[in-house]
């Protein structure tokens, strides 16, 4: 049975909307596409003609979820980016983003994999961290060195990335509020005080 491009493209959103998220919960090697497709409710048989590749796919998953931060990250910094840059590194380094892998950050749940990836993958992930880069360096204040941007991104998903791997409940913990409490700091140390 055919479907409509409407129905067809509404699948393909689906699919790679629950691939970004499989993805970072399991890792690229952690799922299958057979597995992805049932999730999604579908069979295998119209995965070739939406997505190619395995790779694709890949692709796909990785530039929605990266996406999906650059979204939340434009929606806590667009009013005030200074105190939305601080949210940020607040819920960034909190225990709920992560516990949360499947909806957080890509970088952070599959920069190892990413590494290693089809060509495509990478590129999709280059660009995704280009834009967050960019992003960042416009949260901070006017003046400030544009290589801090890479230098809090890096210490960000480096401290998630620790804070996931130990299997001690209090050095997780320690590493989420020390660095959070480093970066915020650093951040509040670049802001004008208006008092001044």
């Amino acid at each position: 049975m055919r479907v409509s491009r409407e129905q067809a493209a509404a699948n393909r959103e689906r699919v790679v909307k629950l691939a970004a998220e499989l993805y970072r919960e399991r890792g690229f090697a952690g799922i299958g596409v057979a597995d992805i497709m049932k999730s999604a409710g579908l069979t295998h048989g119209g995965f070739s003609g939406q997505f190619g590749s395995k790779e694709g796919l890949m692709a796909a998953a990785c530039s929605e979820a990266l996406a999906q931060s650059a979204a939340y990250w434009d929606a806590l910094t667009a009013a005030d980016p200074q105190r939305g840059l601080a949210e940020l590194i607040s819920h960034y380094l909190s225990p709920a983003h992560r516990d949360a892998a499947g909806q957080g950050c890509a970088i952070a749940a599959l920069g190892p994999e990413l590494a290693r990836a089809a060509p495509a993958v990478r590129s999709a992930a280059t660009s995704g961290i280009q834009a967050m880069l960019d992003k960042l360096a416009q949260a901070l204040p006017a003046g400030t060195d544009p290589a801090l941007a890479m230098q809090l991104y890096a210490s960000l998903i480096g401290t998630l990335v620790l804070a996931r791997a130990v299997d001690a409940p209090e050095l997780s913990q320690a590493l989420l509020e020390q660095n959070r409490a480093a970066l915020l700091a650093q951040i509040a140390a670049l802001t004008p005080d208006p008092q001044a």
